[in-house]
């Protein structure tokens, strides 16, 4: 008899395991490795740790992270392709340390006038709901951001832009021409390793918001900021996802992470205000003298980056993409959107 009934059990038990085991492989946990090239201690970083947690919670620990911060896993040139081989899962990283990858996505680095960090970052994200460059095909784009406008810093006094002529400024490679067409000559390298750079000797200056006199220290080696917005640019950022994990994540899931990426962009659009005004004022603290350029010295700077974005726009178009297209689409932006 209890033979009989431990027999009549076993399909019993066998129903309740397969259950049980279904369920555990639904809840499986899926960690993924994110690399950011900001320091641990920058609030970039900080906000970038806030969204992994956020993501956590959202998916009820479905989604998690191993979080590694200033380049400790992948050197920031090498982020995106780090992410398509899957090296690692998500990536921040500039787009401008992904050379020739991204040509279209160039539009953004350009001398716009950005007025602030907040407009950049939502252009950004406008421009990629707009046009959905195929360049990103490979992978799973979280958000964009964009820092504060870029600005001429240097270890000397100067006056206006037009002093740049013959000094060697720290510049991004699709930013070179803005320094060359001030005469400057435009050095690139990682942003890790300007403060030694200007510490050296190695630089004259750089080309850079300012935040970056605060976030990156660069305020106790520079003197002078011109704040002159005809020619002011930014230097849009990546946050990214391998492909083959974004498609493994359950639809649910990919949603609510979409949801909290939205929330981010904005967020961090604030962050960037907020460290550019905070920039200013330590840097003023630290003895930086800043100059503000007239509104007619900025129109005339303005004029003088209109073959800047002509040759971007002749360049580009060449590969067959619609620079123009980009171009006009950034410039209303920035004109409804001051």
């Amino acid at each position: 008899m209890k033979a009989r009934k431990l027999i009549c059990s076993l399909p019993v038990l066998a129903a309740t395991f397969f259950i049980f085991t279904s369920a555990l492989a639904q809840e499986k946990v899926l960690k993924l490795k994110y690399s950011n090239f900001f320091p641990p201690v920058h609030p970039i970083s900080k906000l970038s740790e806030e969204w992994c947690k956020a993501i956590e919670k959202a998916t009820e620990g479905r989604v998690t992270f191993s979080y590694f911060p200033g380049s400790t896993l992948t050197p920031p040139m090498q982020t995106y392709d780090s992410v398509v081989k899957g090296i690692v899962d998500v990536g921040q990283s500039l787009l401008a340390y992904a050379p020739g990858r991204l040509p279209l996505s160039g539009v953004l680095t350009l001398p716009l006038g950005y007025k602030s960090g907040s407009q950049a970052t939502r252009l950004s994200q406008a421009y990629y709901k707009q046009f959905k460059p195929k360049e990103f095909d490979d992978v799973q784009v979280m958000y964009l951001h964009g820092h504060g406008p870029g600005f001429f810093h240097t270890k000397k006094v100067i006056s206006s832009v037009e002093e740049i002529k013959g000094l060697r400024i720290k510049a991004n490679a699709e930013n070179a021409d803005i320094v060359s067409a001030f005469g400057g000559a435009p050095v690139t390298l990682p942003i890790t390793e300007t403060y030694d750079a200007l510490q050296k000797g190695l630089l004259d200056g750089i080309l850079l918001p300012f935040e970056a006199l605060k976030g990156w220290k660069f305020a106790e080696v520079v003197k002078c900021s011109v704040e002159n917005y005809g020619v002011s640019y930014t230097s849009p950022i990546y946050v990214i996802m391998n492909k083959e994990k974004w498609n493994s994540i359950s639809e649910a899931d990919r949603k609510a992470i979409e949801k909290i990426n939205e929330q981010w962009n904005e967020k961090q659009a604030q962050l960037w205000d907020q460290l550019d005004k905070e920039a200013k004022e330590f840097a003023i603290q630290k003895g930086v003298k800043v100059v503000e350029a007239s509104k007619e010295e900025q129109e005339k700077t303005a004029q003088k980056m209109k073959p800047v974005l002509e040759k971007w726009v002749e360049s580009i178009s060449a590969k067959g993409l619609p620079a123009k297209e980009a171009l006009d689409f950034c410039q209303d932006y920035l004109r409804k959107n001051p």
